[in-house]
């Protein structure tokens, strides 16, 4: 698997960088340059940044805010690094005796180098820091040092920059580090130190006798050759998902084609609407020509069919004849319904203008679907008009009228 390591520095405008491209079985091929220049079709890349530009610290932190980035964690280190919180990127790295380890990334400067590398053609990339790809074993801490300064790694998540020292005296941060963690029993059996330039590692028993630790040579190292599977990935950034532009020319038929058949349905949806319109007004103008034939005498028709209905029950009660909207049908009806019922169930039963209102104690919803079923089968319409709680249990109240 092929693998491209950027080295960039967020405090410099991202115009050109170095890079190291490792591939299985082949040596590294190291370069730098403008990012256009950057190699390209790499399996996967890796954004490195300098060791003095990621802050590791510690802090505590609620289980819910745990593996978040962003504003949540910014203020969670908002004391460390004394400025807005919106203008750092936190992440969660894992947990340390108790404590959670974050680290800390200038959010602006980080900005412009995604920008600058998505311009050069690069979207999708792991977020590493320098510090944690130093080897390291437990017990152990490693020191990378250029013959003037450097950065340390003490266990798995953490690690700092240190400040300058000289051949016979390690720098002042480091002692001050170790007597730090001797105090709270944290102390390191050894230190490996590493060159990152030849020749670059100090004597050792002046700083052995300074420090009280042994120190060991490890050998040379550098971000450009550590294997791929060092470091912790501080942030995933994935790949924006968009358009070639081949692609939206390939698919331009088909979205001509998709148009053409939306618009083909819009049309037959409009035509079958307009259809349907003019055969509803067709039926009313047959209906209101049927009730001007049958009542000549009426003024105004607005709903011909229930002013039919109307007139046919007056014409009715008018040779004495009763109407199924009249009291005694509908109430022979609602009995026939009302069989099955538990006894004692009907507690109020009132009528007027052609609609009963029953009022049933203690039905489930399953009894009043089955009454329903019934009043529709006798030819009456019924609805759930009101339910309430009284002192007998649930009551509810159906409206009938006849159809």
């Amino acid at each position: 698997m092929s693998l491209l390591r950027i080295y960039c520095s967020l405090h410099q405008a991202p115009q050109s960088c170095q890079w190291a491209l490792l591939g299985s079985g082949r040596d590294a091929l190291l370069g730098s340059g403008p990012l256009a220049q950057l190699p390209q079709r790499a399996e996967r890349v890796q954004l490195v940044l300098p060791a003095g530009e990621v802050l590791i610290t510690r802090a505590h932190l609620p289980e819910s805010a745990r593996r978040r980035s962003g504003s949540v964690l910014a203020f969670a280190v908002e004391e460390q690094t004394l400025g807005d919180p919106d203008a750092h990127q936190v992440s969660w790295l894992g947990s340390v005796a108790s404590a959670d380890v974050l680290a800390v990334v200038d959010r602006a400067g980080l900005q412009q180098w995604r920008d600058a590398l998505e311009a050069a053609g690069i979207r999708g990339y792991e977020l590493h820091c320098e510090t944690l790809m130093l080897p390291w074993a437990p017990g152990e801490w490693s020191l990378a040092w250029d013959g003037r300064e450097g950065f340390v790694r003490v266990n798995a998540f953490e690690g700092t920059t240190t400040d300058c020292g000289g051949p016979g005296a390690p720098p002042l941060s480091l002692r001050m580090m170790i007597e730090d963690a001797k105090s709270r029993g944290e102390a390191p059996t050894s230190v490996a130190m590493y060159a990152m330039v030849p020749e670059a590692l100090p004597e050792i028993e002046p700083w052995q006798r300074a420090l009280g630790v042994a120190l060991r040579p490890a050998g040379d190292w550098s971000w450009r050759t550590a294997p791929p599977e060092a470091g912790i990935s501080l942030a995933q950034e994935r790949a924006r998902w968009r358009f070639a532009p081949d692609a939206l020319e390939k698919l331009r038929p088909a979205a001509w084609i998709a148009a053409a058949a939306l618009a083909i349905h819009a049309i037959a949806l409009i035509a079958d609407w307009t259809r349907l319109a003019g055969e509803q007004r067709s039926l009313r103008r047959q209906m209101e020509t049927g009730f001007r034939a049958a009542f000549p005498e009426a003024v105004a028709i607005a709903d011909p069919a229930l002013q039919m209905r109307r007139k046919l029950a007056e014409a009715r009660h008018a040779v004495g004849q009763p109407d199924g909207s009249d009291f005694l049908p509908m109430i022979a009806n609602v009995a026939g319904a009302l069989k099955a019922a538990p006894a004692g169930k009907l507690r109020v039963l009132s009528y007027e203008s052609g609609r009963l209102t029953l009022e049933i104690a203690a039905v489930d919803e399953a009894g009043v679907r089955r009454i329903i079923a019934r009043l529709l089968e006798a030819g009456l319409r019924a609805e759930v008009s009101a339910a309430s709680t009284r002192a007998g249990g649930a009551t509810v109240v159906l409206a009938v009228r006849s159809s």
